[in-house]
């Protein structure tokens, strides 16, 4: 196949991300975001790679239409237009596919129809995924739209890991399950963790912990996810940065009979106003660190409970596997702050784990292992590349159809 180039769509409510890479080697070409879209000052930041140059303008942009057709513009100011028979397709980041789909799959009328069923399972979500990939439809008929899913990779779950223990017909008739989330960052890390190691992905046992404002550990077996904290929805699990995570269920009823709050307040309170920014006001790790320097006692202990938890699916997750190879931190908070990786594994010798404080300490954009050479589970820094493995997924199953 001649085409070797996939655009990259990640379509928010407000906003879309793109980025458009080459697969023949991997390389990027162009990277953006419109943001603000529906407002007056929406704003478009849009850089081609080769030539380094970076262009920004503001102004109204109504729709998601009017946002692709503003990226298309841009694309053929640098002769990368979507016009472009070097174009294979165009990938979409989708964050539900339920249990229906469990790899990346060629959009057509059936697939549409399915991704607005699940709407009411990720009502913040789907909606703008459909919208980006109904508008790149229309620009672009001929060509191949791919749906990448957040929750393909977490598909291989055992009904043990992925079931709640509630009435089955109830939880089979409204889809209540662990479904899982930020899957392309946990397969993408989880195979290049095996590179770092310099073994085949299915001959390792890994524990992934994406850590950014959302955060999300996985059980990874042979390449297969066996369990994954995320659940029904992105809220459960890990302390994040404004999400609660792993809670007591009658804390809900307590709030509603006792402290007279709607579901719609409750709901806010536990996703936008719970986790770090809950504990201490503040849901950036780089400030709670700063804080914490200064010998500021709310932000340690907001620290001390993110840990805690973050320590906590370290063991249970290194019990389901039984057997450990590496564990490895990726994403913003993963990927940068150096004191969280050193408490998460403080303690845990016993489980093979350690890191050298100078390997640690070190700041690279490159995979790399922070253990020392004596641990006998490696602790790995891998920073995750969602659009590069929505690309890949993408281009594999483009070419597989042609």
């Amino acid at each position: 196949m001649s085409a070797s180039r996939v655009l990259v769509l990640n379509s928010g409510s407000s906003s879309v991300k793109y980025q458009l890479l080459d697969m023949g080697d991997s390389s990027r070409l162009a990277v953006g975001l419109v943001e603000r879209i529906g407002e007056e000052t929406s704003r478009l930041k849009h850089t081609h790679v080769e030539s380094d140059t970076t262009r920004e303008w503001s102004g109204p942009i109504p729709d998601h239409e009017a946002a692709l057709k503003a990226v298309a513009e841009e694309l053929a100011k640098d002769g990368l237009g979507l016009d472009s028979p070097e174009l294979a397709a165009i990938g979409h980041r989708v964050v539900h596919g339920g249990q229906t789909f469990t790899a990346p799959t060629v959009v057509d009328s059936a697939v549409l129809a399915e991704i607005e069923r699940l709407i009411p399972v990720a009502p913040l979500h789907n909606p703008a995924n459909l919208t980006g990939i109904r508008t790149a439809q229309a620009l672009r008929p001929d060509l191949p739209q791919v749906a990448v899913f957040d929750t393909a990779f977490h598909t291989t779950m055992p009904e043990s890991a992925a079931r709640y223990a509630i009435d089955t017909e109830t939880a089979d008739a409204h889809r209540i399950r662990r479904y899982g989330f930020h899957g392309t960052s946990h397969a993408y890390v989880a195979r290049a963790t095996a590179k770092l190691l310099g073994k085949a992905p299915e001959d390792v046992n890994l524990i992934v912990l994406h850590l950014g404002n959302g955060a999300s550990a996985s059980a990874v077996q042979g390449g297969r996810c066996v369990d994954t904290s995320m659940g029904l929805t992105p809220l459960e699990g890990l302390v994040m940065g404004t999400r609660s995570g792993d809670m007591d269920p009658a804390v809900i009823f307590h709030l509603m009979r006792v402290g007279g709050m709607s579901t719609d307040e409750i709901d806010t309170l536990l996703n936008k106003k719970s986790g770090l920014i809950g504990l201490c006001g503040d849901n950036d790790m780089r400030e709670i660190r700063r804080r914490v320097d200064e010998g500021d006692e709310q932000a340690q202990l907001a620290f001390d409970i993110y840990i805690h938890r973050l320590k906590k699916y370290i063991g249970a997750y290194y019990a389901v596997l039984g057997r450990v190879d590496a564990v490895a931190f990726t994403a913003g908070v993963g990927e940068n702050a150096s004191p969280v990786r050193e408490a998460a594994v403080a303690g845990l010798e016993e489980l093979g784990l350690a890191v050298d404080g100078e390997l640690n300490a070190v700041r690279s954009d490159q995979p790399r292992l922070i253990s020392p050479e004596y641990a006998r589970v490696a602790v790995a820094v891998v920073p995750t590349d969602e659009e590069l493995e929505i690309a890949t997924q993408t281009y594999a199953l483009v070419g597989r159809n042609n």
